[in-house]
């Protein structure tokens, strides 16, 4: 029988899943949220709803236009067995791994470190990019900021202080991007379980509903047009993180971070 903080946990861990798709504009299939619906209420393992989809999508393979929506369903269903699962170390090797685990079959390169330099049109950014790591240095960037993490002490810092420091630490993380696709719904499951280890429940549903403003505020936390007086800012994403952690209740509009009114208005 399903205890009562079982149930909490499993509807937090696939709102959470499901909602992330939102962060690469992908949408989720009444079949995998009815198949959600089943594993919440006991009726079947998370064994049984990743095997029930996968048979889905051999049964009834879908056209080009469709194919995403399988990744958004099977991405959906491996965040979920993750977020039920307690096991987590803080490594590298972890952050490669949970990349592999979520896009095995879908991505040719899961698990792989990115060989070549990208860029990404940004909404937020009025179509511009974030400068993100260059592919020959990603390796040694992503060990320092690892270890620079591992070194750091919370003891003794206020919330406002620990809050700051870990935006600017998975901002940073975020950065570097070191996989070709997948980075942000990778880099929110890496990140809800480091959150774990630190104390905090984060059992709500702030990634489900601003996942969108979760992918922005990463964003902002790393572009600069310092002649258009657009500078980088953590405060975004600092407030989406007292929601989290604190249960705030700060609104957060992606509208308020669209760098096009800021440069609008900004006089020389």
């Amino acid at each position: 029988m399903t205890t009562k903080e079982e149930y909490r946990d499993k509807v937090y861990a696939w709102h959470t899943a499901i909602g992330l798709q939102a962060v690469d504009g992908l949408t989720t299939s009444k079949y995998l949220q009815d198949t959600a619906i089943a594993n919440i209420e006991g009726k079947i393992t998370i064994d049984e709803a990743e095997e029930l989809l996968n048979s889905y999508y051999k049964e009834n393979p879908k056209d080009v236009t469709e194919e995403r929506t399988e990744e958004a369903d099977k991405v959906s269903v491996r965040i979920a067995r993750m977020l039920l699962e307690q096991a987590f170390s803080f490594t590298l090797n972890e952050y490669i791994s949970i990349h592999r685990k979520l896009f095995l079959g879908i991505y040719s390169h899961a698990g792989k470190i990115r060989d070549y330099d990208i860029t990404k049109k940004e909404w937020v950014l009025d179509g511009a990019s974030v400068t993100y790591g260059s592919a020959s240095e990603l390796r040694a960037t992503i060990d320092y900021d690892f270890s620079q993490e591992k070194q750091f002490s919370y003891k003794g810092l206020t919330m406002d202080e620990i809050i700051h420091h870990l935006a600017y630490f998975i901002s940073g993380l975020w950065q570097i991007h070191i996989f070709g696709e997948g980075n942000t719904r990778t880099t929110a499951v890496f990140f809800i379980k480091y959150l774990r280890t630190l104390g905090f429940d984060v059992t709500n549903d702030i990634f489900a509903e601003n996942a969108w403003y979760f992918r922005n505020s990463l964003v902002r936390a790393n572009y600069n047009d310092i002649r258009n007086g657009v500078h980088e800012t953590t405060e975004y994403l600092e407030l989406f993180l007292r929601n989290l952690l604190l249960g705030e209740n700060n609104e957060l509009h992606n509208h308020s971070m669209h760098i096009s009114g800021m440069i609008n208005n900004f006089k020389v």
